[in-house]
């Protein structure tokens, strides 16, 4: 017979005062989500940018900017910065190299004469057709490894976390 402390429920309860005993010295970086997510999303990037960062020379955040303007609708990089979540300076520098190699350039706004419209020129449009099914060849490589049930799972768990974040930040 076994004894009742040694049951999978009493050892999760005797495991979860140890860790609340231990919380406040001590964070298995390997357990913490924040840091397990970031270091996915960073080891994603580079096994991407491995494959084909050097043949298109674009950077992480050329990538996202050329990314958003793929959808044809012309943005500010003040929008890009907010929805790719990369500072001013980092899109600028982005926003610069893509327009000195012509992949991209500025439009006047016709809403607003101060702000500048980016828009991807023919040349950037060509070298999208190229670089998206190549990056959906790696997205299918990468999703390999789960079935259609937890590809699923894992997109409504991150939509989950992203509205909590948004409560949590007080954002909309």
């Amino acid at each position: 017979m076994q004894r009742t402390d040694d049951t999978p429920e009493a050892r999760d309860a005797l495991d979860g005062e140890a860790s609340q005993d231990r919380s406040h010295s001590e964070l298995d970086l390997d357990q913490f989500l924040p840091y397990r997510l970031n270091r996915l999303a960073e080891r994603t990037s580079e096994a991407m940018f491995a494959r084909y960062g050097e043949r298109f020379a674009i950077n992480v955040a050329e990538w996202r900017l050329l990314a958003w303007l793929s959808r044809g609708v012309p943005m500010t990089a003040r929008e890009i910065s907010l929805r790719t979540h990369m500072d001013k300076v980092r899109v600028s520098r982005a926003v610069k190299s893509l327009e000195s190699r012509e992949l991209i350039l500025r439009r006047p706004s016709e809403q607003d004469q101060r702000a500048q419209l980016l828009v991807l020129t023919a040349e950037g449009e060509a070298m999208l057709a190229e670089l998206i099914p190549e990056a959906r060849r790696f997205e299918d490589e990468l999703l390999g490894a789960v079935n259609a049930r937890q590809y699923r799972d894992l997109l409504l768990t991150m939509q989950t976390l992203e509205r909590q974040l948004d409560q949590l930040l007080g954002s909309d």
